[in-house]
C-alpha cells in the first residue's frame, strides 16, 4: 500500500488568532491545498474538470483538533481517497507538525458532480481515473488492480 499524497505548509502569522494559533477555519483551507494538489500532481486541472463538465463537491467534513499550532510551525498535510461502490467517496486528510505530532484529523465524504445536471455522477472513481495522468495518487491503477477500495489508512477531503 502506498503512502498518501503529502504537501508542506508553513504557518503563517497572519492565520493565527487573538490566541496565536493557528484559526480553526485555516485547518480546512490547508486541507483544500491538499487535494487540488494532489489533483495538479495526478496531471488534472481546474480547467481539466470544467471542460469535462464536472466538479468535486464536499458533502460532509469533519475536523478533530489534536495540537495548537503556531506561526512559523511547519507542517505535512496528507491526502488519501477512498473509493467505495456508489456515487461518493471518502479523503482523509491527517496535518502533522514535523516532530510527527498529529495537529489535526480531517475527514470527509465527496463527490464528483455533472455540473450541468447538478447531480452527482454514478462512478466518480472511473471519471478520476480517465481525468488523470497518474491514477495510481487516488488508488486507482491502469491493471487489475483498478477496482481496489482504497488508497491507503492516510487522511483526506474534497469541495
Amino acid at each position: 500500500m502506498s503512502e498518501p499524497f503529502s504537501v508542506p505548509v508553513t504557518v503563517r502569522g497572519y492565520e493565527t488568532d487573538t490566541q496565536g494559533h493557528l484559526n480553526q477555519s485555516v485547518y480546512l483551507n490547508y486541507a483544500e491545498h491538499a487535494r487540488w494538489s494532489l489533483l495538479q500532481a495526478a496531471g488534472i486541472r481546474q480547467a481539466d474538470l470544467v471542460a469535462r463538465g464536472v466538479g468535486p463537491v464536499a458533502l460532509e467534513t469533519t475536523i478533530r483538533f489534536r495540537r495548537e499550532l503556531l506561526a512559523g510551525d511547519e507542517v505535512m498535510v496528507t491526502c488519501a481517497f477512498e473509493w467505495g461502490e456508489g456515487k461518493t467517496f471518502r479523503i482523509r486528510q491527517l496535518i502533522t507538525k514535523t516532530d510527527g505530532t498529529v495537529a489535526a484529523e480531517v475527514e470527509g465524504v465527496g463527490g464528483l458532480m455533472d455540473l450541468r445536471e447538478r447531480r452527482l455522477v454514478p462512478d466518480p472513481r472511473q471519471r478520476f481515473k480517465e481525468l488523470a495522468a497518474e491514477p495510481g495518487l487516488f488508488g486507482l491503477w491502469a491493471g487489475p488492480r483498478a477496482r481496489q477500495a482504497s488508497v491507503s489508512s492516510g487522511w483526506c477531503s474534497m469541495s
